[in-house]
């Protein structure tokens, strides 16, 4: 008897060792593909997301995992801004650009079973133009307001037939089918959102590739495969876990353990090291972007511009791209980095002088210097590898001439509404373009319609707004680009902030991920992705 029950054990043991063999290797090599190409891919960064409802977020953190749940009506290329069809399959623009009519693709399903269709277009529109800077503050910068707003760019949004959906503009604008790509612009389900109110942003739900599945707060959000995806023989990968691991060199070497598959944020300096590991690879995300030392213009001292442009000669950029860069970036003169059209590469900088900072600082009334307070970034960030360390570097030259500079800091998202509100009187942040165009930089993040919303400055500008309203609201190029210009040059007379840099992100992953391309706006779904 005693036998016949240790051999049956033997056997359960034996069944039980196959079984445990034959689990897929993302659940026993903690993320790795499978030859198939499935498996679940484990993204290290720097910072959780804020929320998982795009329309009320701001931050890279929050989109990367939005863009894998959720589609807009039209898309970018893979490797640059050039707009291509996605939700919508086509669109015709009439009436000297003020009208859009866009034919959507048939049999959409959200991932809740309900239809996606032109209503859903429509409630999602209604939804944000019926909202404020406090819900919703990227449309703002965006579409010159909300519906009860004067500078409000859509008239009308109607739904035609299931898949037909219409835009009616009160004037046009240039960048629009571009705008419509953005992450915040990602059409929800009208059903979900009326299931969770305001808790929306803990369960997303869209038309995209993966699922949304878990979030473990300041550890992991979780998606999974959308086995009912639109597109055929998509997703490639089983799932993607979005891990914190705030430390860059701590992110890296989970990466070496083989604990994540693909980080962001890598230190500069390591990059020589991981091209020198056969096991892993390098990714440069193309640079659209810039970092920059941000005043609040309505706070003393600040609000005079000779203090402004003192510290703007404060600020030695070379030294910041050579000690925290490591060459990965250019000096930034203008708001604009060089990949955007209508860059003014005429504009000098205002280059270190300690002296012409002194004069000007005698000239505000500040010759003795005065006490601030340099609000510093928590997280990596694309555009800024180490805001703690670069707010060290700025507090030094500020004390040559008598500025003494507390550092401040807060947890992510804390930080974030707080500059949104104007709290902070000096700040350190940066900005990753959206959509390639001129207007998401200047407009969006200096103009007086985006306060409360992207202009953390709080910077007001007649003459500016009246170059970037003309500029929007014109088909031709040469003359947007002119416009541009013109509106850089008063910005950089004014100096509501002191651009640093604009920087090369560096990605780094194992060698099994295949079909990964970075995206220059800073954030890319994973639907063609693979790991082999």
């Amino acid at each position: 008897m005693k036998r016949s029950i240790l051999t049956a054990l033997a056997l359960i043991l034996v069944l039980s060792l196959g079984l445990a063999g034959c689990k897929s290797s993302s659940e026993s090599t903690g993320g790795k593909g499978s030859s198939s190409g499935g498996g679940v891919m484990i993204y290290g960064r720097g910072g959780d997301a804020v929320g998982l409802d795009p329309a009320h977020e701001t931050d890279g953190e929050s989109f990367i995992v939005t863009e894998q749940v959720m589609e807009t009506l039209t898309g970018y290329k893979k490797e640059n801004t050039d707009v291509v069809p996605e939700l919508a399959k086509s669109w015709k623009i009439e009436d000297g650009g003020k009208k859009y009519t866009f034919t959507l693709e048939k049999g959409i399903k959200f991932q809740d079973g309900t239809d996606f269709n032109a209503d859903a277009v429509v409630k999602n529109f209604d939804r944000w133009m019926n909202g404020d800077a406090a819900k919703f503050p990227y449309y703002a910068s965006m579409f010159g307001g909300y519906k009860k707003d004067p500078g409000h760019v859509i008239k009308e949004v109607k739904a035609i037939d299931d898949t037909t959906v219409e835009f009616t503009l009160k004037r046009p604008q240039a960048p629009f089918l571009k705008n419509l790509a953005m992450s915040p612009f990602a059409i929800s389900s009208p059903a979900a959102i009326d299931k969770y109110g305001d808790k929306y942003g803990e369960h997303p739900v869209g038309t995209g590739p993966f699922k949304f599945k878990e979030w473990k707060r300041g550890d992991t959000i979780s998606v999974v495969k959308n086995d009912k995806y639109w597109k055929k023989g998509l997703p490639k990968l089983d799932g993607v876990t979005f891990k914190v691991i705030k430390d860059n060199s701590s992110r890296l070497n989970a990466l070496t353990k083989g604990e994540v598959d693909l980080i962001d944020g890598v230190n500069p300096s390591d990059i020589d090291k991981i091209k020198a590991d056969n096991k892993l690879q390098i990714f440069e995300r193309p640079s659209m972007n810039v970092a920059y030392f941000g005043f609040n213009v309505e706070k003393a001292p600040f609000n005079k511009k000779e203090v402004r442009q003192a510290i703007s000669h404060l600020v030695n950029k070379d030294e910041l791209i050579k000690n925290f860069y490591n060459g990965t970036a250019e000096p930034a003169t203008t708001p604009l980095p060089s990949s955007i059209a209508g860059q003014n590469k005429d504009i000098q900088d205002y280059g270190y002088d300690e002296a012409k900072a002194k004069e000007l600082l005698k000239k505000a009334g500040y010759e003795k210097g005065f006490k601030m307070d340099l609000w510093a970034m928590p997280v990596s960030r694309p555009y800024m590898p180490n805001g703690q360390k670069i707010a060290e570097a700025i507090q030094a030259n500020l004390a040559k001439v008598g500025i003494k500079a507390n550092i401040v800091t807060f947890e992510w998202g804390t930080y974030l509404e707080k500059l949104r509100k104007g709290e902070a009187p000096a700040f350190l942040i940066g900005w990753t373009g959206d959509n390639g165009d001129a207007d998401n930089f200047l407009y969006a993040l200096l103009d007086k319609d985006t306060i409360d919303s992207n202009n953390y400055s709080r910077y007001k500008s007649e003459p500016v707004h009246k170059l970037l309203i003309e500029a929007q609201s014109t088909a031709d190029e040469g003359k947007r680009e002119e416009l541009y210009k013109k509106a850089q040059e008063i910005i950089h007379e004014d100096a509501p902030w002191v651009p640093l840099v604009h920087a090369k992100p560096q990605l780094a992953g194992t060698s099994s991920i295949k079909g990964f391309y970075p995206h220059p706006k800073g954030s890319q779904s994973f639907v063609d992705v693979s790991m082999k």
